[in-house]
C-alpha cells in the first residue's frame, strides 16, 4: 500500500480559493442583511407614527400654524350693549325694505287699466268725458287715480288752476309715500355712527384693562384682542348702513320715474276738460252738471235804518258815577 502524499495538483490548489471566497462574502452580506432588517422596520414604524392622521386633514404643524377662523356669532355677542340699537335698526331696514318693495311696484303706483282707459278717452281730446274718466279712477283705486281725481273734481275752473290743483295733489302723494324711506335715509346715518360709539368705548376699555395688568402680564396681547372685539360694532353698523342706502336710493328713484308718469297723465287729460270753464262742473258722484244750479250764496241781512236824524250823534249810556 503505497502511503505517498501526492501534492495538491495546481488546478485544484486555485479553484478552491475562489470557492471559499464567494462562500465568505456571501455569508458576510447575509449577516449584515439579518442585521438591518430590524432597522428598517423601525424606521417604516416611525414613518407611520410620524404621518398626519388623514382624518384630522392636515399635520401638527399646519394646524399649530393656521390661524383659527373668525366665529361671528360669539363676536356679536361680545358686542357690547351697543348691539342692542343697531340690531333694533336692522329690523328697521329689513321690514321697511320688504313693504316699499311691495309698496312701490310699477302697476300699484300707475295701473295700466287705469292708464290704459285714460288714453283711450283723451284721443281726441275734443271728447273727454269727465264723467267715465272720474268713474274709472273710483274703480281703480292708487295715487294715480287720487291726482287724477282731484284734477277733475275741478272741472269748471280756468286750465291753470286745474294744473296747479294737480300738481299740489301729486306733490301730497309722492310726500304719502316717501315717508317711510326717510327712516332708511335715517339708518343709513345713524347706523355707523352707534358701530362708531361702541368701538370707540370699547378701545377706551381695553386701553383701561391694559393699564391695570401686573408687569409681568402680555399686555399687547390682551389690547389687541380688546382692539379686535371692539371693532365689531363698526362693521355691524356698516353691514346695517350701507344696504339701507341702495334700498332707499332704489326707491327714491322708483317715485321719481312713477311720479314724472302721473305728471304726464295729468297733462294729458287736464286740456279735455277747458271746454267746461264756467259750464259745468263735476259733483262727488261723478256727475257733470250746469254751474248755475248751484244755490246761490247766502246775503247777509240788511242793516234797519235809524230813525234817528243823520245828524244826531248816538250817545253811549253814561257810566254811574261812583
Amino acid at each position: 500500500m503505497d502511503l505517498t502524499i501526492r501534492p495538491t495538483p495546481h488546478w485544484l490548489r486555485w479553484g478552491i480559493f475562489p470557492m471559499v471566497l464567494a462562500v465568505g462574502c456571501l455569508m458576510g452580506t447575509h449577516r449584515l442583511a439579518a442585521q438591518d432588517a430590524p432597522q428598517i422596520i423601525d424606521e417604516a414604524a416611525l414613518n407611520q407614527l410620524t404621518q398626519p392622521d388623514p382624518a384630522a386633514g392636515g399635520s401638527v404643524d399646519d394646524a399649530s400654524d393656521k390661524p383659527m377662523g373668525i366665529d361671528i356669532l360669539s363676536l356679536i355677542s361680545k358686542g357690547g350693549v351697543f348691539m342692542i340699537p343697531i340690531g333694533v335698526m336692522s329690523l328697521l331696514v329689513v321690514t321697511l325694505g320688504a313693504e316699499r318693495l311691495f309698496a312701490l311696484r310699477g302697476g300699484r303706483l300707475v295701473p295700466s287699466a287705469l292708464n290704459r282707459k285714460l288714453e283711450m278717452l283723451s284721443d281726441p281730446i275734443d271728447t273727454f268725458d269727465p264723467e267715465v274718466a272720474y268713474q274709472a279712477c273710483r274703480r281703480h283705486p292708487s295715487p294715480t287715480a287720487r291726482v287724477v281725481a282731484s284734477l277733475l273734481l275741478r272741472t269748471g275752473r280756468p286750465l291753470a288752476e286745474i294744473e296747479r290743483i294737480a300738481s299740489e295733489a301729486a306733490q301730497r302723494e309722492a310726500d304719502r309715500l316717501a315717508g317711510p324711506i326717510r327712516w332708511l335715509y335715517l339708518a343709513t346715518a345713524i347706523t355707523p355712527l352707534m358701530g362708531l360709539l361702541g368701538t370707540v368705548w370699547g378701545m377706551i376699555r381695553a386701553f383701561h384693562d391694559t393699564t391695570q395688568l401686573a408687569a409681568g402680564q402680555n399686555k399687547a396681547e390682551y389690547l389687541a384682542e380688546g382692539i379686535y372685539v371692539a371693532l365689531v360694532t363698526t362693521l355691524a353698523g356698516l353691514i346695517v348702513a350701507i344696504p339701507a342706502a341702495i334700498l332707499a336710493h332704489h326707491f327714491e328713484g322708483c317715485l321719481t320715474r312713477a311720479f314724472h308718469r302721473i305728471e304726464e297723465i295729468c297733462f294729458l287729460v287736464a286740456p279735455g276738460l277747458e271746454r267746461f270753464t264756467g259750464r259745468m262742473r263735476l259733483d262727488f258722484d261723478g256727475r257733470l252738471v250746469p254751474l248755475t244750479s248751484a244755490k246761490p250764496p247766502v246775503a247777509p241781512p240788511a242793516e234797519r235804518p235809524s230813525s234817528k236824524p243823520p245828524g244826531m250823534a248816538t250817545k253811549s249810556p253814561a257810566s254811574p258815577v261812583r
